[in-house]
């Protein structure tokens, strides 16, 4: 079992920025991919960023937020970080940490933390 717990949310203006943090606990030494998607009201949830850590730290990003947005990773405190810069008001959405297991790929995620960017 993991626990995830995400931090770091809150009210922004459009070109502000914000860091999210996400720290895991449990059976951390299996994580292998660890990140961030978000969902917006009526929306999909969708893909913000990834990190892996057996792949010397490979990273995804969702095309909205690429040039704008920063995944980072501190193995040694079990804790993914978002940094998001440039942030425009439909970034505005419930960000989910996420988290996988290797071998199993069993899929985990945190409760949410809001993020709002106003216009």
């Amino acid at each position: 079992q993991v626990q995830l717990l995400e931090s770091g949310g809150g009210l922004v203006q459009t070109g502000g920025s914000l860091r999210l943090s996400c720290a895991a606990s449990g059976s951390i030494i299996r994580i292998d991919r660890m990140g961030w998607y978000r969902q917006a009201p009526g929306k999909q949830r969708e893909l913000v960023a990834t990190i892996t850590r057996f792949r010397a730290g490979s990273t995804n990003y969702g095309d909205s937020v690429k040039g704008r947005f920063t995944i980072s990773r501190d193995n040694a405190k079990n804790t993914v970080y978002l940094q998001m810069n440039s942030l425009k008001p439909e970034d505005t959405a419930v960000y989910y940490c996420y988290g996988n297991l290797a071998p199993s790929g069993d899929e985990y995620w945190g409760q949410g933390t809001q993020v709002s960017v106003s216009s």
